[in-house]
Order: C-alpha cells, then sequence, then structure tokens
C-alpha cells in the first residue's frame, strides 16, 4: 500500500475521483434494489437533518440545480416518501420532509451502501479507518465557500 511520507502527493481530486465513481457504481445496485435513483436517495439524505424550506433550499444545500430536482421530488411525494406543505411563514412556499416511508427506506438503502462501503473500509487498519473517517466528516462538513474560497479552509 502506498503511503505519503511527507514528500509530493498527487492532487485530491486525481486521488479522490476515481475511488467516488467506483463507489457510485458499487452503490447502484442497492440504489437499484431499493428503487431510487442517486439524486432521489441525496434528497432522502438531504432531508435527514429535518424539513427544508422549499426546493431551492434543498437544491443549494444538496448541490443540485433547482429545476432539475422538481421530477425527482414529484417522483418521491407521488410515492409516498417525501411530503409537502404550506410553509407557516410563507403560504406560497412549500416545506419538504421526510414521511415515514421515506425515513424507512432511506435508512434501509444506506445501510446496503455502507455494507458495501465495509469491504473497502477492512482493507484499513483501526487507525487509519479511523483517520480517514473522520478526515472526511470534517472535509464534507465544509461550505462551498470554504472550499472554494481563495484563502482556502480555516483550519481549526
Amino acid at each position: 500500500m502506498a503511503e505519503f511520507d511527507g514528500g509530493a502527493r498527487p492532487d485530491l481530486a486525481a486521488m479522490m475521483a476515481p475511488l467516488t465513481r467506483a463507489l457510485m457504481a458499487a452503490e447502484q445496485p442497492v440504489l437499484d434494489e431499493h428503487g431510487l435513483s442517486m439524486w432521489a436517495y441525496v434528497v432522502l439524505l438531504g432531508l435527514e437533518r429535518g424539513p427544508a424550506r422549499g426546493q431551492g433550499v434543498l437544491a443549494q444545500e444538496i448541490g443540485a440545480d433547482k429545476t432539475r430536482i422538481i421530477p425527482v421530488l414529484d417522483d418521491l411525494q407521488q410515492r409516498g416518501l417525501i411530503e409537502r406543505r404550506p410553509d407557516p411563514a410563507d403560504r406560497r412556499a412549500r416545506v419538504l420532509a421526510l414521511t415515514p416511508e421515506g425515513r424507512a427506506l432511506r435508512d434501509a438503502t444506506q445501510a446496503g451502501i455502507q455494507a458495501k462501503e465495509e469491504i473497502l473500509l477492512r482493507r484499513l487498519d483501526a487507525a487509519d479507518r479511523r483517520g480517514l473517517l473522520n478526515s472526511l466528516i470534517a472535509l464534507s462538513a465544509l461550505s462551498r465557500e470554504e472550499l472554494l474560497g481563495e484563502d482556502g479552509p480555516t483550519p481549526p
């Protein structure tokens, strides 16, 4: 296994892009088994934190185009996996939320995906695995502005 010794290293995107594509390909059979597209699953995950104030807000949070996500939301609503209800603060807007069925499907899908990920993660020793997961959690929590800012992310 190659290790970083403090010298030259590949760019992060050069290392992560092939891994991300492979992980997405490994996830596809699980998504198919549960009748979800990748974007539908991303929506269900995006609503994990609680209701979203409108499709525009949700689209921004998950990095989707708000006009292209409408058919995904329509499908999830028709299937009873999400609900859209009037926003009490603005009757013209809709609040998006998971239904119990949507939460159950999200949880089952996530369990299947994470079971596949375990096969990959078992290749790392316990310390490296914890370090990788903690690092990915910290980096994925950064806002888009922090990721793209000229000065880069602010160190902790």
